[in-house]
């Protein structure tokens, strides 16, 4: 039987408001609450019935509240308007740290959560440009706008390909590396 490849399935975080945090994660981030412990230890959250949890929440950080317990937690939302409908809601909740970037491959909004934990709503785009590249985008901008504005940039960058061109690149890697 061949290997499964690893998918990313939760994240699990550290909070110091248990309460403070799921409001965020409900209200903010659109997860309902799954499962949890009756006395508020653990809480499970998600966004996809076919995942019992996304996220769990777990009372006890023991860091101090200015150091993230996490370097990120990525959601992909599937469309460049769910990351502008994600970038309204988090400027409206008046979330810290808000940052639109475009890194050639993928739109993203990065913000705080209320502990501090650096959260990124992103989409893939159709191309593929060698990593790391970013550039801050205006997510007020019409959709179409910023795919144009996208493009060209991406166009103009040395290794860009469509990216169906660079996952049968990968793929080869990968099935290479699986047969080795």
């Amino acid at each position: 039987m061949p290997d499964t490849p690893p998918r990313l399935s939760h994240v699990g975080l550290y909070v110091l408001d248990v309460p403070k945090m799921i409001d965020f994660y409900t209200d903010v981030l659109g997860f309902v609450v799954s499962d949890g412990a009756e006395d508020g230890r653990i809480t499970f959250l998600s966004r996809n019935p076919s995942d019992h949890h996304q996220v769990v929440l777990v009372r006890g950080r023991t860091t101090d509240a200015e150091v993230p317990m996490v370097q990120q937690v990525s959601f992909n939302v599937g469309t460049l308007s769910q990351v502008q409908k994600a970038f309204r809601k988090v400027r409206d909740a008046g979330c810290e740290g808000i940052s639109p970037i475009c890194h050639g491959n993928a739109w993203s909004v990065y913000f705080q959560d209320p502990e501090g934990n650096r959260i990124e709503m992103f989409c893939d785009t159709p191309w593929y440009v060698p990593q790391p590249l970013g550039f801050k985008i205006d997510l007020d901008k019409p959709e179409r706008d910023l795919f144009a504005e996208t493009e060209a940039y991406c166009r103009d960058r040395d290794g860009f390909m469509p990216m169906e061109e660079w996952r049968a690149e990968i793929s080869k890697k990968i099935a290479a590396k699986l047969n080795a």
